[in-house]
């Protein structure tokens, strides 16, 4: 998965001109406007390849998002986008939904002014992100050393929680930031390239390099790098079918997906094949990520205190990097959370944690 975050306006600006003339083959449902009209019938919901959000292929393929749409009297258009440009084009009128990580949510939509409330938490890394050194470096060794990643990515976070866990800071190393797609190939085939951290399914090619040892992945920090599904508040505000429609479906392919059985396997195939890889490749990338198949363990975990210790961390690295605007300090925005707390401002909530919709599904 493409975990990046943008923290350039000028990026961001051109990238949705990009974006605003792609969007006219969309079927339009807006009237520019960003909250929803409570009449409104049609959603888009965008979603990416990566091994936790490819079971939106199948909600799709297999007609189950379309049944549950049709029981709230609504439809629902699922978008594949690649992901950076996916959470560019959920700032825009013309995208109600999109997957994205805690972090990206953080420095990208609330970043730029929108309320956002995640409504699946789908799963988390656990395994899927990695540092991997070549001559049997420690961590502790890494100190002065270059590090290559996509610089202020999840990949950067972890680095930074990687290197805190050791006692040492960001300071200690020097980042080299490398874009998604050379970092894989250029570490491979440059051996003067002592560390680097990525995501699946670059980490699996990497690792297959002679020489290169894996010192530390997400499954370290369990839970800080979550996979969510977000819909700007003001939507579902005066569209809570599309929550439950979302909800609906995506809890009914968890099921289909673990039953272990023909219909489960056929419904891995799909999901494989979405993301371009065999299914065996696809069951080894599951391996690495903690999905939450059960919408009761789902909304355990939303409702733990654990979240909240892993939302101030995210939220503290974002500040420390300005990834959350320029001059914004971590408690100038609101987070909150599916118990009522709230950490940050309580007059500009920005973010919340709705349990509501999975609890819906796990009655």
């Amino acid at each position: 998965m493409k975990k990046l975050i943008n923290p350039l306006t000028v990026i961001m600006t051109v990238s949705l001109i990009i974006f605003g003339l792609a969007m006219s083959s969309f079927t339009s449902h807006t009237t520019g406007k960003e909250a929803a009209s409570p009449a409104q019938k049609e959603f888009t919901v965008v979603w990416s390849i990566y091994a936790g959000w490819n079971p939106w292929s199948y909600a799709n393929t297999s007609g189950i998002m379309d049944k549950w749409a049709a029981r709230y009297d609504i439809k629902i258009k699922l978008v594949r986008m690649d992901y950076m440009p996916s959470i560019e084009a959920f700032t825009t009128p013309s995208v109600d939904a999109c997957v994205m990580t805690n972090m990206d949510c953080l420095t990208i939509p609330v970043a730029g002014g929108i309320p956002c409330s995640a409504i699946i938490v789908g799963d988390y890394s656990n395994g899927n992100d990695a540092l991997i050194v070549r001559n049997n470096l420690t961590i502790p060794q890494l100190k002065g050393k270059k590090v290559n990643l996509v610089q202020f990515s999840v990949s950067h976070y972890m680095l930074s929680r990687a290197l805190d866990m050791n006692g040492m800071t960001d300071d200690d190393v020097k980042i080299v930031n490398v874009s998604d797609s050379d970092i894989g190939p250029a570490f491979i085939a440059n051996k003067d390239q002592e560390a680097v951290v990525t995501w699946n399914p670059l980490v699996m090619e990497i690792m297959k390099t002679p020489g290169v040892k894996k010192i530390f992945d997400s499954s370290q920090i369990p839970g800080e790098i979550l996979d969510l599904m977000v819909v700007k508040t003001k939507v579902l505000q005066t569209n809570p079918g599309l929550g439950k429609a979302l909800a609906g479906a995506w809890f009914e392919v968890m099921d289909i997906m673990s039953s272990r059985t023909d219909k489960g396997k056929g419904a891995l195939e799909d999901m494989a094949k979405a993301g371009g890889s065999s299914l065996i490749e696809y069951q080894n990338q599951l391996k690495t990520t903690a999905m939450f198949y059960k919408a009761t363990d789902a909304v355990t975990y939303t409702n733990s205190e654990e979240i909240k210790t892993n939302m101030r961390r995210v939220r503290n690295f974002c500040s420390k990097y300005e990834l959350l605007g320029a001059g914004v300090k971590a408690d100038d925005l609101g987070i909150k959370f599916s118990d009522g707390t709230v950490i940050g401002n309580q007059n500009k909530i920005l973010f919340i944690y709705d349990a509501s919709y999975m609890q819906g599904v796990s009655k």
